[in-house]
């Protein structure tokens, strides 16, 4: 199996235990947020852009860098979408 589709399955089974049996495409709260149950495609693209602001947050805060709440935000949103717990 490879990286990607590890992640999918990953992210099924997080999404299974925090939500239950819902069909791709369906729509059901978490968190506070309205998200998605993604397919294989959605899902790659919206975790690797959880994971470039991640780094670029993660890289900031050792550089000592200001962060804009919408760049947290973004990230937090990012998060609860793939049912993962926020690094802020």
């Amino acid at each position: 199996m490879i990286d990607a589709d590890r992640d999918y399955a990953e992210y099924l089974d997080r999404f299974a235990k925090a939500l239950g049996d819902a069909a791709v495409g369906a729509f059901v709260k978490h968190q506070g947020h309205l998200i998605q149950k993604l397919d294989p495609d959605a899902f790659a693209a919206r975790n690797r852009e959880y994971l470039d602001l991640a780094g670029h947050y993660l890289a900031g805060l050792e550089r000592g860098d200001t962060v804009n709440d919408l760049v947290v935000k973004l990230i937090r949103d990012h998060a609860a979408q793939l049912i993962l717990t926020s690094p802020v």
